[in-house]
Parts: structure tokens; C-alpha cells; sequence
């Protein structure tokens, strides 16, 4: 379930209990949209242990921020451990490729780009 944020509104969700493991592959729940410019989107992913998301790139910023698990990320072929309270900033562009070493869970946020907003 989706939750836009309107003015003057808040939001609370204890994550631990929306995590949910695939037997294999990854489930991302889209948490919260900001439709202030439908700029900011977080997502709660989580991937099962042995799950590989090959290299690709977005065209916005982004942070994870690692809730339970471990994994590896490769950001523009820096190797970064994913473990329990990482947080990470990926740049527009940069390209990256994710394994989860055991099951892994993180909230990503993406941001839209300033001055994109109509």
C-alpha cells in the first residue's frame, strides 16, 4: 500500500514489520510518494539470500539505507558491504549492481532532480 503525503500530513511505519523475503528474487513495496512534483519515492526492498540485480544506473539520486541482512554493492566499481545501518548515496547515473549474501532489506529513496518539478 501507497501513502501520498498531503500538506500538513504526517506518516509512521515500523519497517521491521513490512519486511517480507521472497523465497527467491526481490520484493520492493512502494512506501510513501511525495506528490509534491511526484519528486521523492521510498520503497522498502527486500531480496532473498543469493539474489543478484545485475549493473544499471537511474537517472536520480538515491540512498539506501540498510535495515537488516548483508550484501555487497558495486557503485561505479567500488565494492560498498551492505550490513545492518549502512547508508549509502548513489549520485543520478552512477552505475551499480547488488548481491545479497543473506537475505537483505533496505529503504531506497529516490529523489527527483531540482528544477524538474512543473
Amino acid at each position: 500500500m501507497t501513502f501520498p503525503i498531503k500538506n500538513n500530513s504526517s506518516f509512521v511505519a515500523q519497517l521491521r514489520e513490512k519486511i517480507e523475503y521472497p523465497c527467491a528474487g526481490v520484493i520492493s513495496k512502494l512506501l510513501l510518494k511525495d506528490n509534491t512534483c511526484q519528486s521523492t519515492l521510498f520503497s522498502l526492498v527486500c531480496l532473498a539470500a543469493n539474489t543478484e540485480i545485475s549493473e544499471h544506473s537511474s537517472n536520480r539520486n538515491a540512498t539506501i539505507n540498510v535495515l537488516e541482512g548483508r550484501g555487497l554493492l558495486t557503485l561505479s566499481g567500488k565494492d560498498i558491504t551492505l550490513e545492518t545501518g549502512v547508508f549509502v548515496f548513489m549520485p543520478a547515473n552512477a552505475p551499480h549492481a547488488l548481491k545479497a549474501e543473506e537475505n537483505l532489506s533496505f529503504l531506497l529513496t529516490l529523489y527527483q532532480q531540482v528544477g524538474d518539478c512543473s
